[in-house]
């Protein structure tokens, strides 16, 4: 990946004072500085939606409306597991960078109905596609041919089994992601240990951390990353990872995508904890870089 903005801006910021600051604020992108001109016809907004699923559930979600006409291009964006970080940061400067962000609650997560599982978050993704693909969807903003995933964490696991088995999105952002497979497999060999895992990061979700191992278990060559690296090579990526307890998930998925042939792929390292935490800008200037050369999108 080429010297981003972002990487600019650490080397400016460590040179020295405040008029290295003063002017690493100055390469930023206008997204995460700037408002953009309201238009009283077609206002910035925030919609509350219901995204049909299969079963008859409706995830919960809203939808970040940019000012102007529609359509515009489209963010999908997938949280994490429980998705106590919900990235609406990136999703504000994407809507000023002329994006609209759909973010759903997977069943059983944060108040969607339904019982929460890996697979119901497969699920729920394809869901999120086609709600904005459906023409009914148009009034917010949607661009149906031009969509982009995004997902954190576990949603950067949603995101590469989402992008491998959807040809028609333009493309994925992965953030941090854990493979579940991998998760699989460690509960295969230590049930208690992965059981314990889950539990730390279990709030909200209507599955016990119990059936959430078996489930991984269960699944875990058809959840893991390798099984969608054929498809996923032939799409469009940025794998972006920090150093975190899933670190070497994206380093195995890059050199398995570079294994088999993908020339497109971008990728994105901060020394950083697995929110961003102190890199949020960092990371925001590494997606709006990487969009902006997509087909068809707007300068950030």
């Amino acid at each position: 990946m080429r010297l981003s903005a972002a990487l600019l801006i650490t080397a400016l910021c460590l040179a020295s004072p405040v008029l290295a600051r003063a002017e690493a604020v100055a390469t930023l992108p206008a997204a995460i500085t700037t408002d953009p001109t309201p238009d009283p016809k077609f206002p910035a907004r925030l919609e509350v939606v219901h995204v049909p699923t299969v079963g008859g559930l409706k995830v919960n979600g809203v939808v970040f409306v940019p000012t102007g006409a529609g359509p515009h291009p489209t963010v999908v964006l997938f949280h994490g597991l429980p998705g106590n970080e919900r990235n609406y940061d990136l999703a504000q400067t994407l809507r000023r960078a002329g994006w609209t962000v759909l973010s759903i609650n997977y069943r059983g997560s944060w108040g969607s109905p339904g019982a929460y599982s890996f697979a119901g978050d497969l699920e729920d993704a394809k869901a999120a596609l086609a709600f904005v693909r459906d023409p009914a969807n148009a009034s917010l903003g949607f661009d149906g041919q031009r969509i982009v995933v995004i997902g954190h964490s576990l949603g950067g696991w949603v995101t590469a089994h989402t992008v491998a088995g959807d040809p028609g999105v333009l493309g994925g952002v992965m953030i941090s992601a854990g493979d579940i497979g991998m998760l699989g497999v460690a509960a295969k060999m230590a049930r208690d240990k992965a059981v314990a895992s889950i539990a730390d990061m279990h709030e909200t979700l209507t599955s016990s951390p119990e059936d959430m191992a078996a489930e991984a278990a269960a699944h875990a060559t058809a959840f893991g990353f390798s099984a969608v690296v054929p498809a996923l090579a032939k799409r469009r990526l940025l794998v972006l990872y920090s150093n975190d307890f899933v670190k070497s998930h994206s380093e195995g998925l890059v050199r398995q995508l570079k294994a088999a042939g993908d020339v497109t792929l971008d990728t994105g390292y901060a020394d950083t904890d697995h929110s961003w935490d102190d890199h949020r800008i960092a990371l925001q200037v590494m997606i709006l870089d990487w969009l902006a050369k997509l087909p068809g999108a707007p300068r950030p």
